[in-house]
């Protein structure tokens, strides 16, 4: 999710949903671009002004993993980079990306993973 649609209500309430499944699933250290959670480490893009904040990050068996929501978006391009970005940071220190999507959102989510080339991720179904 891009920042832009943080600030809506029901992406805040999917995003803490999100998390909430998380925990059940044994995460822990759990940082979260969200108000009451410690916020994950952003990355600049270099030649311009764009952050890129994971949505949630988390440790499960001394394993980083690096969770995006995905939900339908005015801004896929953007999107696309970001995922990309995130794919590639995780395999070059050996964590884990992983997508989180919701009823509504999976075919998007399954055209986006097209489109880019990560047909290898499943994206977890909430």
């Amino acid at each position: 999710m891009i920042s832009l649609e943080k600030l809506d209500n029901s992406n805040k309430e999917f995003l803490e949903k999100s998390i909430h499944h998380l925990e059940a699933t044994g995460f822990e250290s759990i940082k979260a671009d969200i108000d009451g959670y410690d916020t994950p480490k952003s990355y600049l893009k270099k030649g311009s002004d764009i952050k890129i904040t994971p949505d949630i990050v988390a440790l499960k068996n001394g394993m980083k993993y690096f969770f995006e929501i995905s939900l339908k978006s005015e801004n896929p391009l953007l999107l696309k980079s970001k995922w990309l970005f995130l794919d590639a940071l995780s395999r070059l220190k050996s964590n884990r990306f992983r997508i989180i999507t919701t009823k509504g959102h999976y075919k998007f989510t399954e055209n986006m993973l097209d489109d880019i080339n990560l047909t290898n991720k499943t994206p977890i179904r909430i």
